[in-house]
């Protein structure tokens, strides 16, 4: 059941941010994680401010330099099925393609997959883990198969999202706007690791709202590609996944960018993935040298260690197949 709740439905941007500035209060989109992390008491809220009817943060649209705009509310179905996003960046109609369930991709909103709140069962369930203000996180000795293999530095999450893999190896900036200020951050930068603060997932402060998506324009010869493997071809989040972003001058890459899914409590840059191909064109020793170096540094927890290979099988595979396209 639902706590009690204030709930404000502003019609402008400005009306929206001055609620927030002039109290506590939680931001609603689409709604499809807010509610249930309400009705399990996860975040608690004295108001409700929906975006719902601000129509100017809806909208897929070419910016002057070329690159694309997505409005922060348009829904997943959208950018999945938008014809520009399919001709100009494949990858991330794919992997908005692969969020969730249909009905879920109606109804939740870009800026939403980017902002959902971890998945774990400790923190989703009756535990005062260290996420949620407690002294530990559970995962690290408990049940930890769907947890993360890299960058679990006192909490092991694994981010849920999969636009925001594709979207950081695209360059995408989110454009911010707070009460006092406007600014723009890198998809990359956006994300708060344990390392740094285990007790938020973004930069967003308390009175700021993600208005938009900025992807720059495509260079000369990208090609890009998401995948992600999961229990279920249905609706589960990824086990393991691989975005890529490579820039191809004939048969070589000249330059790339690959982020890791269901692995990390961020989305996870494969810098070791783009140094074994970049200058090289992708033959059978290259895509196995970075199927390796895909996985260095990987620390797997009790139960997880199958996610070592699922890496190295889905990065070896996804280059193999990008070098076709």
């Amino acid at each position: 059941m639902l706590p009690k709740f204030t709930y404000a439905r502003p019609t402008s941007l400005d009306e929206a941010l001055a609620v927030l500035d002039d109290r506590p209060a939680l931001v609603h989109g689409g709604g499809t994680d807010l509610l249930g992390c309400l009705r399990d008491r996860i975040l608690i809220a004295d108001t409700v401010v929906s975006l719902s009817a601000i129509d100017e943060l809806r909208g897929i649209r070419t910016g002057p330099d070329g690159g694309l705009r997505i409005g922060a509310l348009t829904t997943i179905a959208a950018v999945a099925s938008d014809p520009t996003v399919e001709a100009r960046y494949p990858g991330l109609a794919r992997a908005a393609d692969s969020v969730a369930s249909p009905q879920l991709r109606n109804q939740g909103t870009i800026a939403g997959n980017l902002c959902q709140k971890p998945r774990c069962w400790y923190y989703r369930g009756d535990f005062d883990c260290l996420r949620k203000g407690g002294e530990m996180c559970f995962a690290f000795e408990g049940e930890n198969q769907y947890h993360c293999i890299f960058g679990g530095d006192l909490c092991f999450i694994v981010h849920p999202s999969d636009t925001a893999p594709m979207l950081a190896a695209l360059g995408a900036v989110c454009r911010i706007s707070g009460g006092r200020t406007n600014r723009s951050v890198a998809v990359e930068k956006f994300f708060v690791p344990p390392s740094e603060d285990p007790r938020r997932e973004t930069v967003l402060e308390v009175d700021e709202v993600v208005t938009e998506i900025v992807i720059p324009p495509p260079q000369a010869g990208l090609r890009t590609s998401y995948r992600k493997a999961r229990t279920r071809q249905t609706w589960d989040f990824a086990l393991a996944g691989v975005a890529l972003a490579l820039v191809f001058d004939g048969e070589t890459v000249t330059s790339a960018d690959v982020f890791l899914s269901g692995v990390a409590p961020v989305p996870w840059r494969a810098r070791a993935v783009e140094a074994a191909i970049t200058g090289k064109a992708l033959d059978a020793a290259t895509i196995t040298a970075a199927a390796e170096a895909a996985v260095a540094g990987a620390e797997p927890l009790s139960e997880n260690g199958y996610k070592v290979p699922l890496v190295q099988g889905l990065v070896a595979e996804q280059l193999e197949a990008i070098k076709e396209n």
